[in-house]
């Protein structure tokens, strides 16, 4: 686009950056939302109310067929699991069930009887929170998706355009946002959504510059206007000048790359290290030059199964990650279930709030048989392997976990083992866990969830969910100081890591390491490149002295030159 047509400024709108980039272009909207259908919508007595049920769970098959193929063609593992988990929903017989008999019981439409069935499965769901809650968008999605089929119209999705362009929504269903082409949409803007969304997580996996809560965005960025959408800082510029897009996309089209050395100007060593969650995705962080794997989530063995994987299966998978990063460090997390990650071999029972239940390590130790196997199962693919291998439990919460699951690990001659600090107990007790525990990693979206007590995958209170937030950092300097005395590396390996000007706060705070998206990997080295150590440690103390997660980011980013000359 010519920025020569553009001539006025407007006032930038404020929202969590939760993928760096810069992006300038001109806006477009989701297409037409499907609308309530009227209340009260009834067949006639004469109707083959059997036939009109019937094309419901006709409709819910094609839906699924859709999403299937979809995901059968991404090669992105995160936007296949997420395309895969949606068609599940619209597999499941209850939705379509409990339909089917709203019109053959009491005559609904078909598209009215949708729309009410799946109100009933989200209040559901809503009851139930944790992982349940976070699914009513996929049940909204798929609802939609029918009901489209039912009226055949088109489904509700992303625009049809002849560029490139800026995607603003009050949110992406989650089909959307993982079927998002990247050639295609600069960037993303949305009301809503959070840090932890599905609309995050595509937008990291695929590289778009994306800002999330950004309040009144789709009411205020009008379709056909143009934006520079400034995926670092959090920002959106309406109709910027031209001075305001050369002076932020100025550097911002090179392409940067990491070499496999973090550190900042002055020499004070930080390991870059990948956030992996399976074979292929170890495969990327390699190649994107990652120095190690800073967390190795092993769940993908575990999900959608009856039953657990077998020592086999397991020292298999692990081998493969082991063996892509030959002479490098590879954190490995023991299993993380419960909450959002319910597995049918493990059931607790009914928990009116799954986030503070049963999960992480205490899932596992419920179910000890899981942990031994899994624990002989990495001492055996490590054995084989040249890599150095590390092994950590999540959800640690106590002293006594620590020890627990250290001791667990050296029956097994794993003897580099650590744990996650995901709660306010961990990280206030890190000087007595750090006794037991060989390293700490401290994963910032739980911690931030559990600091301010706010559900993460709530996109109202996404404002909390802000690792910005002053406590959560005070928290993070509170654990990075306790575990001074002993000597031993505490790192980051939450989405904070990915974040520029947020790593330059943690590297100040003392994390010896910063582990992320591999695509982040070249920004993250290149902010950190730029300023000393003497400039990180001043940049903690600015954040750490701010009374809300806004005046954080606006106080370091506005004394970080350097990464407004690096289009950060």
């Amino acid at each position: 686009m010519n920025v020569t047509d553009t001539h006025s400024t407007e006032p930038t709108i404020t929202g969590i950056g939760v993928c760096p980039g810069i992006a300038y272009g001109r806006i477009f909207h989701l297409t037409q939302p499907i609308t309530e259908p009227a209340p009260g919508m009834r067949l006639g007595p004469r109707e083959d109310h059997r036939a009109q049920a019937k094309r419901i769970s006709e409709a819910a098959g094609a839906v699924r067929e859709e999403l299937e193929e979809a995901a059968r063609r991404t090669r992105n593992h995160q936007t296949r699991d997420l395309l895969e988990a949606t068609a599940l929903i619209a597999a499941d017989p209850t939705l379509v069930n409990s339909a089917q008999d709203a019109v053959t019981n009491d005559y609904l439409t078909p598209e009215r009887a949708v729309w009410e069935a799946a109100a009933t499965v989200c209040t559901q769901f809503k009851a139930l929170g944790g992982y349940f809650a976070e699914r009513t968008s996929d049940i909204s999605d798929v609802r939609d998706r029918i009901i489209a089929k039912l009226t055949d119209r088109l489904a509700p999705g992303l625009p049809i355009a002849e560029e490139p362009y800026i995607l603003v929504a009050p949110d992406l269903p989650p089909s959307v946002a993982a079927t998002l082409d990247e050639r295609l949409v600069l960037a993303i803007v949305t009301d809503g959504a959070g840090p932890t969304s599905h609309t995050a997580i595509i937008a990291n996996a695929k590289g778009i510059p994306a800002v999330v809560a950004a309040e009144n965005a789709t009411a205020t960025l009008t379709p056909g206007g143009t934006a520079l959408v400034n995926g670092a800082a959090g920002t959106v510029l309406l109709n910027p000048s031209r001075d305001a897009i050369a002076l932020l996309q100025r550097g911002a089209h090179t392409r940067r790359v990491f070499h496999g050395h973090g550190g900042t100007a002055d020499g004070h060593r930080v390991q870059l290290l990948a956030n992996i969650g399976d074979p292929a995705s170890a495969r990327e962080a390699a190649a994107a030059g990652a120095e190690g794997v800073g967390l190795f989530r092993t769940e993908f063995c575990f999900l959608d199964r009856k039953t657990p994987p077998s020592l086999d299966e397991q020292v298999d998978h692990y081998a493969l990650v082991f063996h892509t990063f030959s002479g490098r460090k590879v954190v490995i997390r023991t299993l993380d279930s419960g909450a959002d990650k319910p597995l049918p071999f493990m059931t607790f029972g009914h928990e009116e709030n799954p986030a503070l239940g049963v999960r992480g390590y205490r899932s596992v130790r419920t179910a000890p048989e899981l942990l031994e196997t899994q624990l002989q199962a990495i001492a055996l693919a490590a054995q084989a392997a040249t890599c150095d291998v590390w092994v950590m439990a999540p959800m640690i919460s106590t002293v006594d976990e620590a020890q627990a699951f250290v001791q667990a690990c050296e029956k097994h001659g794993l003897n580099h083992s650590g744990v996650m600090i995901e709660t306010p107990s961990a990280a206030l007790m890190t000087d007595h866990i750090m006794e037991h525990a060989h390293f700490a990693s401290i994963g910032t979206n739980d911690l931030t969830q559990y600091a301010m007590a706010a559900d993460r995958v709530l996109g109202s209170l996404a404002e909390l969910n802000d690792p910005w937030q002053p406590a959560v950092l005070r928290l993070i300097d509170a654990a990075v100081r306790g575990a001074q005395g002993t000597d031993r590396p505490v790192g980051v390996c939450g989405e904070a890591a990915a974040q520029p000007a947020l790593a330059v706060v943690l590297v100040g705070l003392g994390v010896s390491s910063l582990s992320m998206s591999p695509r982040s990997l070249a920004d993250v080295s290149a902010a950190l490149a730029a300023v000393d150590l003497a400039k990180c440690q001043e940049m903690a103390r600015l954040a750490l002295g701010a009374r809300s997660a806004g005046q954080a980011r606006q106080v370091v980013r506005d004394s970080l030159s350097e990464l407004t000359a690096l289009a950060l």
